[in-house]
């Protein structure tokens, strides 16, 4: 176990070229471990199977809950910090599957068959595919990664001053409930000025923006032993059944179901 007041660093691979086209690497990583900043002549899909992976990438944070993995192309600087615990799968790809994958880093949505097929390697710990069947369910893998779709970034960051303020202030108290016109008139403009800000910048509404930060971080909030009831209250939600709601609508699966499936997976 790692002490909760220290970072402990996380070991990187020791190889510069890969041994095979497509390898595997999974890890149970605890609270507060890291990789610095590093490159490598490979791409690599970061993924949390339970947890959230925060990452930074070329200067670009990324947070991925378990639906979401981030792509890193080869040669781009990252690094990882794991604020709770989380269950960790990297597939890293040779240059030459890497063309038909996005050029820049982003997220990709994960599919039941690619969650399957890490799942079940990581299960019998397969870093390299040398069974014929294991070598068919790569190339399954790395053909639902290239059709996998793409978002810029789960939760994504703005770069104007005003409405990089406002999304700081709600990370800080994920549970404020102030509506749009109060945020609006916090840096002086229009809460339709606002609005639209937020769909150019970011993608999305006010509203989206908000829920998704609250989704991740009630899956880190599902590591303690805090009440369901609690996380519901501490996150702005007046009741547990509207929590519970958002966070079916987000993960398929209640919160109790979740938490139940995060001390399964650690016991694999």
């Amino acid at each position: 176990m790692t002490d909760s007041m220290s970072s402990k660093h996380i070991d990187l691979l020791e190889f510069n070229e890969l041994p095979s086209a497509v390898y595997f690497r999974y890890a149970d990583f605890n609270a507060h471990e890291y990789a610095a900043p590093h490159r490598h002549p490979w791409g690599t899909l970061e993924y949390a199977a339970h947890g959230i992976l925060h990452m930074d990438v070329d200067g670009s944070r990324f947070m991925s809950p378990p639906q979401y993995a981030v792509w890193v192309p080869p040669h781009i600087e990252h690094s990882f910090y794991s604020h709770q615990p989380i269950n960790y799968r990297a597939v890293c790809l040779a240059p030459s599957l890497c063309p038909e994958l996005p050029r820049q880093a982003c997220t990709l949505a994960i599919s039941d068959i690619l969650k399957a097929i890490l799942k079940d390697f990581a299960a019998r710990d397969v870093k390299i595919p040398e069974q014929e069947a294991d070598q068919r369910l790569a190339q399954v893998l790395v053909d639902q990664l290239q059709r996998a779709p793409v978002h810029e970034c789960y939760l994504p960051y703005a770069r104007s001053a005003g409405l990089l303020g406002i999304l700081e202030a709600l990370q800080a108290e994920p549970g404020d409930n102030r509506p749009l016109a109060d945020w609006a008139e916090r840096i002086h403009v229009s809460e339709r000025t606002l609005a639209r800000q937020f769909v150019r910048e970011l993608g999305m509404s006010f509203g989206e923006w908000r829920q998704r930060l609250r989704f991740l971080v009630a899956i880190e909030a599902l590591e303690t032993r805090r009440s369901i009831q609690e996380i519901a209250f501490d996150l702005g939600y007046s009741s547990g059944s509207a929590f519970i709601a958002m966070f079916q609508r987000q993960a398929g699966c209640t919160p109790e179901q979740y938490r139940r499936s995060h001390l399964e997976n650690r016991k694999v």
